[in-house]
């Protein structure tokens, strides 16, 4: 019986597989113990961790346990419901359903955000609406061999072979009332994201407004920083000049004898009868140019306005403005009137910053380039200045008291208003110290026996047209006249080559000749390039290096009152009342456009052509459309019932359009 025991122990199995004669059958104690591991492993798996095939699903879980361990996780999900914990298990929400919804709430702010729906339709309704109707009749494509017969059936129904049933009527009245019922939902869906859409352009309108507000802020302060550090740069400037002052006295008297030499000897040839800056000491440009203020940033807020809107308007004279110019938007303007006074304005703040004083008569001409402005006047001479050489004066002056009052409330109100329409009365008046300009005189150019009527300046050279019917070409280095043009004597050589012996005297063209007309009415130059128009209505293109007319634009029947040329076109305004465009490779006239006065000034950027047309608004002409409109305080008022005042003057450079009319009003506009 002890030889016969079963014993529990792998030892024992063997022993008891070899008493029993098991290893006869071919199995052996490796394999048996191998059997048993198997076993032993696959209960582990059956009652262990997932197999790899189940790996995503503990990845997902693994993030859902992290996700559900934050404070802020777990106040979203006590927080699904205004109860107890105990009652939350007990809902009957799954976990993975409360998982959800608290894995997916959204914050309060967000909630807050979202649009009132005013729509008596549910979701479902709109759903059902947006879905495409089924086809009443199905496509041919589509159609089965045996709906021939449906379909005799129907068009006979409908062609009244057959009565129509009850059940057909009702079926289609029910069809029709769905149809009426969907379009009303569609109706009020367009209509609610009609009114959605008027809310974001609202809010886009306001969100626009604020960035135009801090646009301008940004550009004001951009000006003041400008200022100062042009101030900072005179300042400089001035240091070398005080340390070579000393040597300057200490100069011996050679020199003024050998300047003396130089005099004729002839009193026939004294100063008195040529021009005096021939032998006047004057600085050369060369040395201005150094201090050329260039703007370093371009102001564009009026860019982002609507063209035709008012941005400023001033009463800067007394009179009638005869000649304005500035050199960028919002920057420096200068404006001449028959009061006999050339102001320069800060047309960023709107105020008087100084007189250019010197001219004995009224100011018929100026241009502005940089900080050099030249002025042509009815005393027959031409004075250059340099507006860096402004200093600014302190207003402490007791006098003055009242005008600096009034000044802080324009300057207030003008904050307050922003960029747009803003009346100064009393920016008019003299500013509280004009010594402050005194210092930008440079030289006069003293060669022409009457009213300079026309000037253009671009590098050292300057051409002036004046009534003693001459044109003259400057050198600005030297400060003197290097060539004279005889109009009438060029005109009388074109009219000898014709076969016409009428023609050979100056005759004024057009309908009522205008003995009023300025002579030369416009001229710009380029380089060895010179164009002028004059009174008898022709268009001469000259070449400075030969003195000779290279080519005559006939076309218009009254005086050239203003011109201009870019690189391929050349532009024209006359008394004639049209504006004529050239082509300059041809000559021929590209195109032309009239209006009911005549054109007193004209001038064009890369966009429009803007004019004045003896009217109370400004004329002005797309030329990427071909659309024309008007742009000034006289929109929408009849010229006969207005009060006001003419345009005689435009100037216009990138957008930023300047008109001065006869009441010496000044106002700013966009276009």
């Amino acid at each position: 019986m002890e030889n016969h025991r079963r014993d529990d122990s792998p030892s024992g199995l063997s022993d008891f597989a070899e008493n029993e004669g098991l290893l006869g059958t071919g199995l052996t104690t490796r394999q048996i113990e191998a059997f048993g591991r198997k076993v032993t492993s696959t209960a582990g798996h059956l009652i262990g961790q997932p197999s790899e095939t189940n790996a995503h699903y503990q990845t997902a879980m693994t993030e859902i346990h992290r996700e559900l361990r934050r404070p802020q996780a777990q106040r979203k999900v006590f927080a699904l419901t205004r109860t107890t914990p105990t009652d939350l298990v007990r809902s009957k929400l799954s976990t993975t359903e409360i998982q959800s919804r608290a894995l997916s709430s959204l914050p309060d702010d967000l909630l807050a955000n979202i649009p009132e729906d005013s729509s008596s339709y549910s979701l479902f309704q709109g759903f059902q609406a947006t879905l495409p109707e089924s086809d009443p009749e199905p496509r041919k494509s589509h159609r089965r061999r045996g709906s021939k017969n449906k379909k005799a059936l129907k068009d006979a129904d409908k062609s009244g072979a057959l009565p129509p049933t009850a059940a057909g009527l009702k079926a289609e009245r029910a069809k029709l009332a769905r149809r009426l019922d969907m379009m009303g939902v569609r109706k009020n869906m367009c209509s609610g994201e009609i009114h959605e859409i008027d809310n974001k352009i609202a809010n886009l309108h306001n969100m626009r407004k604020i960035v135009l507000d801090r646009l301008a802020g940004l550009e004001m302060d951009e000006a003041q920083l400008e200022q100062e550090l042009t101030e900072l740069d005179n300042k400089l400037e001035d240091f070398p000049d005080e340390e070579e002052v000393p040597p300057a006295i200490a100069t011996p008297k050679s020199s003024e004898a050998n300047e003396d030499s130089i005099l004729p000897e002839d009193p026939a040839m004294d100063t008195s009868f040529m021009s005096e800056s021939i032998y006047q000491k004057i600085p050369s440009p060369k040395s201005l140019k150094q201090k050329s203020i260039r703007k370093r940033s371009m102001p564009v807020l009026h860019e982002h306005f609507e063209p035709g809107s008012p941005i400023k308007e001033i009463q800067a004279h007394n009179d009638v403005v005869t000649a304005v110019d500035f050199d960028y938007p919002f920057g420096t303007m200068v404006s001449a009137a028959l009061d006999d006074t050339v102001r320069v304005w800060d047309m960023n703040t709107g105020r008087c910053t100084g007189f250019l004083e010197g001219h004995h008569a009224s100011v018929r001409c100026l241009q502005v380039e940089d900080n050099i402005v030249a002025t042509g006047s009815m005393d027959a001479s031409i004075r250059l200045w340099d507006l860096s050489r402004a200093r600014s004066a302190p207003r402490n002056n007791r006098i003055n008291k009242r005008a600096k009052e009034v000044e802080a409330e324009a300057e207030a109100e003008n904050e307050a208003n922003g960029f747009h329409y803003v009346n100064h009365e009393d920016t008019a008046s003299r500013p509280s110290s004009s010594s402050s300009m005194d210092d930008c005189f440079l030289f006069s150019l003293e060669a022409h026996v009457d009213e300079v009527t026309a000037l253009h300046f671009k590098g050292d050279t300057l051409i002036s047209g004046s009534a003693d019917k001459t044109l003259r070409q400057w050198d600005l280095v030297k400060g003197r006249c290097v060539q004279t043009l005889d109009v009438l004597w060029a005109a009388a050589q074109a009219s000898t080559s014709m076969t016409s012996a009428a023609e050979t005297s100056w005759r004024p063209s057009g309908r009522i000749p205008d003995a009023s007309a300025d002579f030369v009415g416009a001229v710009q130059c380029f380089d060895a390039a010179l164009a002028c128009g004059t009174a008898d209505g022709m268009i001469r293109l000259w070449d400075l290096r030969s003195g000779q007319v290279h080519r005559s634009l006939v076309g218009h029947t009254g005086p050239v009152t203003c011109l201009q040329f870019d690189d391929v076109h050349l532009v024209t305004g006359s008394a004639d009342r049209s504006i004529r465009i050239w082509d300059l490779r041809t000559g021929s006239i590209y195109d032309a456009y009239a209006y009911d006065k005549p054109i007193t000034s004209m001038m064009f950027d890369s966009r429009r052509i803007v004019a004045a047309a003896g009217e109370t608004v400004v004329k002005v002409y797309d030329k990427g459309d071909g659309r024309h409109w008007d742009c000034g305080a006289g929109v929408g008022i009849d010229e006969n019932d207005s009060q006001l005042a003419l345009v005689d003057r435009v100037r216009l450079k990138e957008g930023y359009l300047i008109e001065g009319r006869r009441d010496g009003t000044i106002g700013a506009w966009t276009c």
